[in-house]
Protein backbone atom coordinates (compact mmCIF):
# COMPACT_ATOMS: atom_id res chain seq x y z
CA UNK A 1 0.00 0.00 0.00
CA UNK A 2 1.88 3.30 -1.09
CA UNK A 3 -1.38 5.76 0.15
CA UNK A 4 0.22 8.21 2.80
CA UNK A 5 -3.25 8.30 3.99
CA UNK A 6 -4.44 4.99 4.35
CA UNK A 7 -5.71 4.04 7.48
CA UNK A 8 -3.61 1.97 9.36
CA UNK A 9 -4.35 -0.62 12.92
CA UNK A 10 -1.45 -2.04 14.76
CA UNK A 11 -2.46 -4.44 17.99
CA UNK A 12 -0.52 -4.73 20.85
CA UNK A 13 -0.66 -8.11 22.71
CA UNK A 14 0.41 -8.76 26.44
CA UNK A 15 -0.32 -10.87 29.12
CA UNK A 16 -0.24 -10.04 33.04
CA UNK A 17 3.42 -9.96 33.07
CA UNK A 18 3.72 -8.12 29.94
CA UNK A 19 0.83 -5.62 31.22
CA UNK A 20 3.21 -2.86 32.84
CA UNK A 21 5.16 -2.46 29.37
CA UNK A 22 2.33 -2.31 27.07
CA UNK A 23 0.36 0.39 29.37
CA UNK A 24 3.44 2.36 29.04
CA UNK A 25 3.69 2.16 25.12
CA UNK A 26 -0.36 2.95 25.40
CA UNK A 27 0.22 6.26 27.47
CA UNK A 28 3.46 7.03 25.08
CA UNK A 29 1.17 6.22 22.07
CA UNK A 30 -1.71 8.69 23.84
CA UNK A 31 0.93 11.32 23.31
CA UNK A 32 1.86 11.14 19.85
CA UNK A 33 -0.20 13.59 18.08
CA UNK A 34 0.33 11.09 14.65
CA UNK A 35 -1.81 8.54 16.32
CA UNK A 36 -5.80 9.13 15.59
CA UNK A 37 -7.14 6.75 18.31
CA UNK A 38 -5.81 4.56 21.15
CA UNK A 39 -7.83 1.87 22.58
CA UNK A 40 -8.50 0.51 26.11
CA UNK A 41 -6.74 -2.21 27.18
CA UNK A 42 -8.51 -5.67 27.14
CA UNK A 43 -7.19 -7.35 29.52
CA UNK A 44 -8.72 -11.03 27.93
CA UNK A 45 -9.33 -11.94 24.43
CA UNK A 46 -11.86 -10.69 21.85
CA UNK A 47 -12.59 -11.42 18.22
CA UNK A 48 -10.29 -13.00 16.50
CA UNK A 49 -7.75 -11.79 19.53
CA UNK A 50 -6.88 -14.77 21.84
CA UNK A 51 -5.19 -12.67 24.15
CA UNK A 52 -4.87 -9.55 25.78
CA UNK A 53 -4.83 -6.34 23.61
CA UNK A 54 -5.31 -2.86 22.42
CA UNK A 55 -5.36 -1.02 19.35
CA UNK A 56 -4.08 2.35 17.75
CA UNK A 57 -4.78 3.38 14.81
CA UNK A 58 -2.72 5.78 12.31
CA UNK A 59 -2.26 6.57 8.79
CA UNK A 60 0.12 4.33 6.44
CA UNK A 61 3.01 7.57 6.70
CA UNK A 62 2.74 7.31 10.18
CA UNK A 63 3.46 3.08 9.85
CA UNK A 64 7.26 3.41 10.30
CA UNK A 65 7.31 5.60 13.31
CA UNK A 66 4.34 3.47 14.94
CA UNK A 67 6.79 0.29 14.21
CA UNK A 68 10.28 1.82 15.54
CA UNK A 69 8.03 3.03 18.62
CA UNK A 70 6.75 -0.91 19.27
CA UNK A 71 10.02 -2.99 19.06
CA UNK A 72 11.90 -2.50 21.76
CA UNK A 73 9.56 -3.01 24.06
CA UNK A 74 10.10 -6.95 23.51
CA UNK A 75 5.86 -6.58 23.40
CA UNK A 76 4.04 -8.59 20.08
CA UNK A 77 1.92 -6.48 17.75
CA UNK A 78 0.21 -6.84 14.56
CA UNK A 79 0.25 -3.79 11.99
CA UNK A 80 -2.33 -4.29 9.19
CA UNK A 81 -4.08 -1.87 6.74
CA UNK A 82 -7.31 -1.99 6.56
CA UNK A 83 -8.98 -2.73 3.09
CA UNK A 84 -12.20 -4.35 1.97
CA UNK A 85 -10.83 -7.43 3.11
CA UNK A 86 -10.75 -8.62 6.98
CA UNK A 87 -9.09 -12.17 6.55
CA UNK A 88 -6.00 -10.77 4.49
CA UNK A 89 -5.79 -7.68 6.53
CA UNK A 90 -4.77 -9.78 9.34
CA UNK A 91 -2.90 -12.90 7.36
CA UNK A 92 -1.39 -11.58 4.22
CA UNK A 93 -1.20 -7.93 3.94
CA UNK A 94 0.07 -7.99 8.39
CA UNK A 95 3.44 -7.19 9.44
CA UNK A 96 4.14 -9.05 13.06
CA UNK A 97 6.41 -7.62 15.86
CA UNK A 98 7.42 -10.24 17.50
CA UNK A 99 6.58 -14.08 18.27
CA UNK A 100 2.97 -14.18 15.80
CA UNK A 101 -0.07 -14.66 17.74
CA UNK A 102 -2.77 -17.19 16.77
CA UNK A 103 -6.16 -15.54 15.83
CA UNK A 104 -9.17 -16.67 15.41
CA UNK A 105 -9.50 -15.86 11.23
CA UNK A 106 -13.35 -17.63 11.34
CA UNK A 107 -14.85 -14.48 13.26
CA UNK A 108 -13.28 -11.77 10.16
CA UNK A 109 -15.50 -10.76 7.64
CA UNK A 110 -15.63 -11.89 4.73
CA UNK A 111 -13.85 -9.82 1.55
CA UNK A 112 -15.90 -7.04 0.77
CA UNK A 113 -18.00 -6.65 3.44
CA UNK A 114 -15.24 -5.25 6.02
CA UNK A 115 -16.51 -2.99 8.63
CA UNK A 116 -13.03 -1.80 9.21
CA UNK A 117 -12.68 1.26 7.31
CA UNK A 118 -15.85 2.89 8.75
CA UNK A 119 -14.42 1.85 11.91
CA UNK A 120 -11.12 3.29 12.04
CA UNK A 121 -10.96 5.91 14.55
CA UNK A 122 -13.12 3.69 16.76
CA UNK A 123 -12.64 1.33 18.86
CA UNK A 124 -13.70 -2.21 17.82
CA UNK A 125 -14.14 -3.76 21.28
Amino acid sequence: MTNPTAPYHAHIYYGAAERPAAAALREDFGRDPAILFVGSMVDHGVGPHPIGQYEVHFLQSHRDAVVAAITPTGLRALVHPLTDDDLADHTTLAHWIGEPVQLDVTVLDPPGVNQGIPRFGKADF
